[in-house]
């Protein structure tokens, strides 16, 4: 079986896919914090706690796939697929067969997860296509008819928006970041959710509205990430949401370079 891992600023998301079946099955997933400041031991009892309540053997994996975006962390995973699992991991790096085309001027500073989200997202939907992934920061990937990354752009994310806020006005109080139930407010907490909810909205579908008339009305948006599903509910142009993408591409980046070594 195949663990494919996407270790995020925040989160980190993991995927056991049985290779065997026709087609590939996500056998088990998880979402944890990502542990950037855990030893390898730490990451490797997460794992086996992991595989123990989902009923299944660590052994049962033979191959493994990372993309990672927290450059700390990736000796230390290293480490956890040599120890626990006795795995050499293939690492989203250069070097590694995407069969992505990057047209940028440094394609080197593309962080690993956009690449696999790319990869997946053309494979699923093809081109024109814009991902949007809603994490940390919040990141919109342009690919096109071709299959090729054009490029795209990066905001901050909704929630740390809202920590910037919460934090720089004393006297706001934290809020639980939701759609709300109107759209003029009648209190502080009605007018900070309306405001953080829509305002992000805005962001996001201001910046699509623009992508799309650069590339042609045919173009197709996919979301993924933590916050996707929140945020595609009020947007105009997001039309899919895809909460495996990032692990979708993994898979399929793997499997290519195990084709390109046989």
């Amino acid at each position: 079986m195949l663990l494919a891992i996407d270790a995020g600023n925040s989160n980190t998301v993991i995927g056991l896919y049985d290779l065997a079946a026709e087609p590939a099955k996500l056998v088990a997933d998880w979402r944890i914090t990502t542990p950037a400041s855990q030893t390898a031991s730490e990451c490797g009892v997460i794992l086996a706690n992991l595989f123990a309540l989902s009923k299944l053997e660590m052994s049962v994996v033979d191959g493994i796939v990372v993309s990672s975006v927290v450059p700390p962390l990736d000796p230390i995973l290293k480490e956890v697929c040599n120890l626990y699992f006795h795995v050499k991991a293939i690492f989203i790096e250069p070097g590694i067969k995407t069969g992505l085309p990057i047209l940028t001027d440094n394609p080197s500073e593309v962080g690993a997860d956009r690449i696999v989200n790319c990869v997946a997202a053309f494979d699923k939907f093809g081109g024109p296509t814009i991902v949007v992934d809603m994490g940390t920061a919040t990141t919109f990937d342009v690919i096109s008819k071709k299959g090729e990354f054009l490029g795209g752009a990066i905001a901050p994310g909704l929630r740390i928006s809202a920590d910037a806020l919460f934090a720089r006005a004393a006297r706001l109080p934290r809020v639980d970041i939701k759609r709300p139930a109107k759209v003029i407010g009648t209190n502080t907490v009605d007018n900070m959710q309306i405001g953080l909810y829509y305002g992000y909205i805005g962001l996001v579908d201001g910046i699509l509205e623009r992508m799309i008339a650069e590339l042609g009305p045919e173009t197709k948006v996919v979301a993924t990430g933590g916050l996707a599903k929140l945020i595609a509910s009020g947007s105009k142009y997001i039309s899919t949401v895809d909460d495996m993408l990032t692990l979708t591409g993994l898979r399929i980046v793997y499997l290519r370079n195990m084709k390109a070594k046989r």
